[in-house]
């Protein structure tokens, strides 16, 4: 399942808050089970000012959330689908199992 996802697939959300949300792969923790996608599950981050002078500020940044919770985003069934592996011409490559279209 982790081997599925990679960094710059187009996943859509299945649950949570941000359900229905589609976004590209920003990083993947295969050892946690988690993965960040640009655009979803976004946290507020409060920095302190460091030196004299210098302001606080708030930035906002995605944080990572479970593999599970995701689907690859099929552009032709534009819907998230399963994805296989098949060989084609000495590379593994993966497909969706939908249309059996190469993702």
């Amino acid at each position: 399942m982790i081997k599925k996802f990679k960094t710059g697939d187009k996943v859509i959300v299945l649950a949570g808050k941000n359900k229905g949300k589609i976004g590209k792969i920003i990083q993947v923790f295969p050892e946690s089970g988690k993965l960040v996608v640009e655009g979803v599950n976004i946290l507020k981050k409060h920095l302190k000012t460091r030196k004299a002078g210098q302001k606080g500020q708030i930035i906002e940044l995605p944080a990572p959330f479970y593999i599970s919770k995701a689907a690859l985003y099929c552009e032709r069934c534009a819907r998230g689908v399963r994805s296989g592996f098949r060989q084609e011409a000495e590379n593994k490559v993966r497909f969706c199992k939908k249309c059996n279209e190469v993702i």
